[in-house]
């Protein structure tokens, strides 16, 4: 089942993903969207800045349906039928599980940990899937578990490609997908680091958008 799940997961650049499973369309992070993508049914919001909460984006998928679940400051940008979660919280959306856990810097001030920023485990057919946000290695990931995750790579903002192979490896999921490249910051060589240093460990995919 995690194959299947992988197969129905789409990057379409920086940290945005849409993840179709059990009959929905679940966003993450909207950003720079190319026209024609599905109306999506859950939108998972990880943090207020505009390259993770862009209400131009969200508003080209939304439809009145719609179920946008995100962090206090990035509900503060948007409308519609939004639920606000804090770090270690979940919900429940159409059947769709939907876990928070912490996202933030440990040596710098982009994404304090003091803001409640998240991350998310989205359960789609019994398969966990883990979007990272924007964050630095943390000693929360020990707890995580996950069969898919999508970790940034990039450094500046976010943990660097050989910080986030110690995510990977303290996680343990049976696919990661590197994110967070080739837009804002970051270039596809991070990926590729990120992908031979787990040969042999962890199974690393690249998605192309």
């Amino acid at each position: 089942m995690v194959e299947k799940v992988f197969q129905n997961l789409q990057w379409l650049g920086h940290d945005a993903f849409l993840l179709r499973g059990a009959g929905k369309s679940i966003y993450f992070d909207p950003f720079q969207l190319a026209p024609g993508l599905p109306p999506a049914d859950i939108i998972c919001i990880s943090h207020a800045h505009r390259d993770h909460c862009s209400p131009e984006d969200v508003l080209t998928i939304h439809q009145p349906s719609t179920r946008i679940v995100t962090e206090t400051q990035a509900a503060a940008k948007l409308t519609g039928k939004i639920m606000i979660l804090a770090p270690g919280e979940r919900c429940e959306v159409d059947g769709i599980t939907i876990e928070t856990v912490p996202a933030y810097n440990t040596d710098k001030q982009f994404h304090p940990q003091s803001n409640g920023w998240l991350g998310f485990i989205v359960t789609v057919d019994g398969v966990r899937v883990y979007h990272a946000g924007d964050t630095d290695y943390i000693p929360e990931m020990k707890n995580i578990q996950a069969d898919i995750a999508l970790l940034p790579v990039s450094g500046t903002y976010v943990m660097t490609a050989e910080e986030a192979v110690q995510a990977a490896l303290a996680i343990g999921p049976k696919i990661a997908v590197p994110m967070h490249y080739d837009a804002i910051v970051g270039v596809t060589d991070d990926a590729k680091r990120f992908a031979a240093a787990l040969a042999g460990r962890i199974r690393v995919e690249i998605l192309e958008r």
